[in-house]
């Protein structure tokens, strides 16, 4: 029996409300040693107040050691193994976009960078330009055409596009062609088996083409592709939980992974407040409820401290609004920890509280990495996070007689 097939068999019905509030990469690292993170830095009294009334603890998204990426890092939180779910970027940008990807599609991220008069990459995000331009970007490309194969480009948000290779026989196993680094060449993509042999050459000719039309067009003048992949069989929130799920995210690659798992996922506005609002709108008619805070991350992929110190606060100040309506179970974690020290995602685990009538409340009294170390959730893999969540409601019977 797996945790999915236990989760079904012991799962009680209940008019219980889960909320689970995924501030992005909110993990950090202290600048100097002894110093303190962003999150030990920020002022949360709202955040510390919760911690105090529940339990805390550090998740660990896929296992100790290892780097994910939202993806794997979403999935985790939503109870599906990492390691058995391995859900390319591509679909879930796709999803996020709302294109319906085929049995002959493979789906692919695409980020616009920059490069030199060398071919060499000097910004990997191509100075994050505005969505407007991406789009205008995007339009261009669409003038690339490859025999026997169609090709859909969508723009998504500032340097984010998604491309759809549809054609007979293609595989996903191709990798990355963003060498995740600046003053190197954009790698040449290479498949692992025949099929993606053939999505190989196909992307290989897609980006030569691409960066022709956009070589005038300087930041974005050219482009590296990540996350290739195929429709995955997954099992829906409703199937596995019993839950009636709602995603109220900004950015399109999170509504994707949400409707990945069968979640609803609501045109919740572009803030904060926007969320918030949505939030109590429909707070009859769903019993689970994933919301999403991108700026967490964001500003510390751009290794600026002191931004992601501001939008912790943000995100603290908002936080009683959503207590307001008396969530039976409200958590707040992040889907891996993005240091501004390192400029991207890291292996550190992630601070983790539950706040619900249940729990057995611990000696925490803020909202920290080193407060949550001493936790009484302790460190457990993300996948969990589910079955607490579902406990705390009231929603798991007993196991065994």
């Amino acid at each position: 029996m797996n945790i999915h097939e236990l989760i079904a068999d012991l799962r009680e019905t209940s008019a219980t409300k889960i909320v689970l509030l995924v501030a992005d990469g909110i993990g950090g690292l202290p600048l100097e040693p002894g110093g303190k993170t962003e999150l030990e830095t920020a002022k949360t009294p709202n955040l510390d107040q919760c911690a105090k009334d529940g339990v805390c603890g550090l998740s660990v998204p896929v296992l100790p050691g290892i780097t994910p990426g939202s993806g794997p890092g979403h999935l985790g939180l939503f109870g599906y193994d990492p390691l058995q779910y391995r859900i390319g970027r591509g679909i879930l940008e796709a999803l996020g976009i709302n294109f319906q990807v085929g049995a002959k599609d493979v789906a692919v991220r695409g980020n616009f960078c920059t490069l030199d008069a060398a071919g060499k990459i000097s910004d990997r995000r191509a100075g994050r330009p505005t969505t407007e331009r991406c789009i205008a970007m995007v339009n261009k490309m669409r003038g690339v055409k490859i025999p026997g194969i169609e090709i859909f480009v969508e723009p998504v948000k500032e340097h984010r596009f998604v491309v759809v290779f549809r054609g007979e026989g293609l595989g996903d196993a191709v990798n990355d062609t963003d060498p995740q680094a600046i003053g190197v060449v954009p790698l040449t993509a290479q498949g692992h088996d025949e099929a993606s042999k053939k999505t190989a050459a196909v992307v290989n000719e897609f980006i030569a083409q691409a960066c022709k039309i956009l070589a005038a067009d300087a930041p974005t003048n050219g482009v590296t592709l990540r996350g290739f992949a195929k429709y995955p069989k997954i099992g829906t929130m409703k199937e596995v939980y019993g839950l009636n799920a709602a995603a109220l995210a900004v950015y399109p690659m999170y509504k994707g992974l949400a409707r990945l798992v069968g979640m609803d996922v609501l045109d919740a506005g572009s803030t904060l407040n926007d969320q918030v609002a949505t939030l109590k709108k429909v707070w009859n008619q769903y019993d689970f409820f994933f919301m999403h805070y991108k700026y967490t991350d964001s500003t510390g992929e751009d290794g600026n401290f002191p931004a992601k110190v501001d939008m912790i606060e943000k995100l603290d100040a908002i936080i009683p609004n959503i207590l307001e309506l008396k969530p039976d179970v409200f958590i707040v974690t992040g889907d891996h920890s993005t240091p501004s020290k390192m400029k991207s995602h890291s292996w550190h685990p992630v601070p983790t509280l539950i706040r619900a009538a249940l729990c057995r409340t611990d000696a925490v009294t803020e909202f920290s990495e080193s407060a949550c170390l001493r936790g009484g959730l302790g460190q457990f893999q993300a996948m969990h996070l589910m079955l607490l969540a579902m406990t705390h409601a009231g929603r798991l019977g007993k196991y065994g007689a």
